[in-house]
This record gives C-alpha cells, structure tokens and sequence, in this order.
C-alpha cells in the first residue's frame, strides 16, 4: 500500500507538471483524471496512517508516522483548496514530498510515542495543531513558489511555458498570506491550549520545554510578519524570509525532539 501511495502522488505531481508546462492539456477530462488520482493517492496514504499509527491504547506518534500524518494533511488540504483556489502549481512540490514521506514511513523503523487514551482536550489540541502546521506548509510551498518566479524576474529572462501557467504574481503573494493567516489563528488556538491549559491537555503543570518555547517564538515570528503586512504592506523577500524563518522554527519544535530521541539517541 505505501509502494502504491506514493507512485500514485509522483504520477499527480508529474501530470501537474506536464499540465504547467504544457497550457491546456491539464482542463477538462483531463484535469478530474488528476484530481481522482490525487484522491487514490490520499486514499491510499490514509491506509498506511491508519495502520501505523493506530495501536491499542493510543496512537503511534512517532518520527517517521508524525512526518507521513502532516504530509497526508497537507496533500487533503492541498486537494480542498483547488476547488476554488489557483494553487495546483503547488502541487508539484506537495506530491512528490508526500511520496518521500510515505517511501521514509515504510523503509524506517516505527519509534513508540504512544499518547494513551487521548482525552477529548487532547484530541483537540493534536487536530488543531496538525491543521496549523499543514496550512503553514502550503504556504511555504506558495513562499518558494514566489521567491522562483521572482528571482527569475529579477534576472530578466523570457519565462518559460511553466512561469507563464503560473496566476500573477500579485495574486500568488495574497494567497500566501491568506493561507498564512488561518494557518496563524490555528497556531494561536494551539499554543494557547498548550500554554494555559497543559494540565488539561498534557495532564502535567506547563513546563517550558524547547517545543513550548520554539513553538511560542514561531508564533511570534508570524505575528511579526502579519503585521508587517499589515501596516507596512511588507512583500517579496522579505515576507519570503519572514516565512520561511517562522516555518524553521515550527518545524524544530515539532520535529526536533522526536529527531533527537529516535535518530540521534535511538530510544
């Protein structure tokens, strides 16, 4: 099934490709035929989580399992927002990275992290942190897609098939911050439930450990960045950096820990 999911999800990214490169041979027919691949893909990706990350008692929260589950989030989101957004040049970065993830879930050792009995509280938390982290991955996506397409402006070359298939750049920058703004009122929601309700959720006092306190400066980076936008109409490379800069830190605060304990240490 992994071996499936992931030839699917390189085909999407392929015909994605071929279609930006090619104008109009990805509409119509053609474009649901991709589309349902695209659902087959996650379909199957759904499959390998559920019998992963599933265990008695709790869920298998692991390294290479938490990587393939916000992966799988990014790609479902990823398909809901094509529907009525211009964001399927996107897609050739998100394919073949949830492919990545899939191949590294099946060919990598499972570390335990069990969360026992999750509470409705923590069930809450994890879904909307994992929600937070995947529409800050889009638009990271949309952030290299833009920082692309300028400095290929900046050197003044004629663009190719696939720059020209791309939607303005304008539009592409608003997107980015759309999606960057409902992606922050879900990280605000997630480190607030982390911060002032941890007995709630992590049935434990707050302790200020290195996710806590990379998450909460993320938190402020975006805040920073948001504003910026806001009051001093911030763009280009320097909302580019601000995002990426944010991101870094979100990802050591998911990621770092479980990196440190299963591949540095092997526990």
């Amino acid at each position: 099934m992994n071996l499936l999911a992931a030839v699917l999800y390189l085909c999407v990214g392929a015909l994605l490709w071929l279609g930006l490169s090619r104008p109009g041979s990805a509409r119509g027919a053609a474009r649901m035929g991709i589309y349902a691949l695209a659902v087959g893909a996650v379909a199957a990706h759904a499959a390998v989580l559920y019998s992963g990350l599933i265990h008695e008692g709790g869920l298998n929260l692991g390294l290479t399992n938490a990587i393939s589950l916000i992966a799988w989030a990014v790609a479902v989101l990823f398909l809901i927002a094509t529907v009525t957004l211009p964001i399927e040049s996107l897609g050739i970065f998100i394919m073949p990275v949830a492919a990545a993830t899939v191949l590294l879930d099946w060919l990598s050792p499972r570390g335990q992290l069990l969360v026992v009995t999750a509470t409705p509280m923590q069930s809450t938390h994890i879904v909307i942190s994992l929600l937070a982290y995947s529409l800050l991955s889009i638009a990271v996506v949309q952030s290299l897609m833009l920082a692309l397409v300028e400095r290929h402006l900046r050197r003044r070359r004629q663009p190719s098939r696939f720059l020209r298939a791309l939607p303005p750049l304008e539009t592409m920058e608003n997107l980015m911050f759309q999606i960057i703004t409902l992606g922050f009122v879900l990280l605000t929601l997630t480190v607030i439930s982390g911060v002032f309700f941890s007995e709630q959720v992590f049935n434990k006092p707050l302790e200020f450990t290195d996710h806590i306190v990379l998450s909460i400066i993320a938190w402020v980076v975006f805040a920073v960045l948001l504003t910026g936008r806001w009051r001093f109409g911030w763009r280009g490379r320097t909302a580019i950096r601000w995002t990426l800069g944010g991101f870094t830190l979100l990802a050591f605060a998911y990621f770092g820990s479980k990196l440190a304990l299963e591949i540095l240490l092997r526990r």
